[in-house]
């Protein structure tokens, strides 16, 4: 099946939003590969990654970028398409996603992209087993369901440990999750390149000057790349674009969350008054949850190929499959 591309028109308020922007905002596809993707703009990426991990012993000088699309063993495979991949100059891999919006599985999304720096490491012939570092970056504009971590915590770094002891068991293998909504200082309480970093990517598209804290010479590369008036048309209406799909994306996975919710509740309240409205509840909760996710996702896909998305984009923005994005 063939999809057209359709792009909405801009509403009023939309309009008066992009007209007051001066900086494009890095939570747009076009925004963070602009910023990070770019051979030109690399040292901006490599400053991130090293405020990111400043407990490093070994500073990152150079990266290399990597193809960002990977197929699996064959051609029927799952596929992975990644924002940013690149290597050090050490050999260390970094996969660096930018995730707008809450979606199922998204864990269990960030362990299957890693399957593939690992891998992809294996030469062909006599091999020892030996592995670079992988690490899997995910900058969240959501935080995680359930209050799983606490509302002061914002950056958290995963590794396989030991669960009887907790020490940890493999140190090549690390996962950094960036919950930003719960990023909430200002521009005087920034002290570390950490702090500096987070506050860019947090207000970027709201600010119309460079912070006076912000002046390291990365930053000032940074705020020059930035400006939507230095680009060219063709580069203002990529951004455009990708500017409307990300209000689109973030205005469809709320309506979906929601109506999720509700229908968990109410099934939680019809269970609960035949078998206990607690436990019922509770079970009503969960089930509707796991249904809502679902057609959430669906209904998510079916909105972004209306829009001309490729299956694999889609798949990859929702957490379904290619074919079952291709069904739809």
């Amino acid at each position: 099946m063939t999809f057209l591309r359709q792009v909405k028109p801009f509403t009023l308020d939309q309009m008066t939003e992009i007209r007051q922007e001066r900086y494009i905002n890095p939570y747009t596809d076009f925004g963070f590969k602009k910023l990070f993707g770019s051979e030109m703009n690399k040292d901006l990426l490599i400053s991130f990654l090293n405020a990111l991990l400043n407990d490093r012993t070994e500073e990152i000088t150079d990266v290399q970028y990597l193809k960002s699309e990977h197929l699996g063993e064959s051609a029927s495979d799952r596929r992975a398409i990644f924002d940013v991949y690149c290597q050090t100059a050490g050999g260390g891999r970094f996969i660096v996603e930018m995730q707008k919006a809450e979606q199922a599985y998204f864990k269990d999304r960030s362990i299957y992209y890693s399957t593939f720096a690992i891998r992809e490491q294996a030469p062909q012939g006599k091999w020892d087993y030996h592995l670079e570092d992988v690490y899997t970056v995910g900058v969240l504009n959501f935080t995680f369901p359930g209050n799983e971590y606490p509302a002061d915590s914002f950056r958290h770094e995963i590794k396989l440990m030991d669960v009887e002891d907790n020490h940890v068991f493999y140190e090549k293998l690390t996962f950094v999750y960036l919950e930003m909504p719960k990023f909430t200082k200002s521009e005087d309480e920034l002290e570390t390149m950490f702090d500096k970093w987070m506050f860019v990517l947090h207000n970027l598209a709201r600010l119309m000057e460079r912070p006076v804290a912000l002046q390291e010479r990365v930053f000032k590369k940074l705020f020059e790349q930035a400006e939507i008036a230095k680009y060219d048309e063709d580069e203002r209406r990529q951004y455009y674009e990708s500017r409307k799909e990300y209000w689109d994306y973030t205005s469809t996975m709320d309506t979906a969350l929601n109506k999720g919710r509700a229908e968990g509740l109410q099934k939680g309240r019809e269970e609960g008054r035949a078998e206990g409205l607690a436990l019922g509840l509770e079970q009503g909760r969960a089930e509707g949850r796991a249904e809502g996710e679902h057609d959430k996702s669906v209904a998510i896909a079916s909105k972004l190929r209306q829009m001309g998305l490729s299956a694999a984009d889609v798949a990859k923005a929702t957490g379904l499959s290619v074919e079952e994005v291709e069904r739809l």
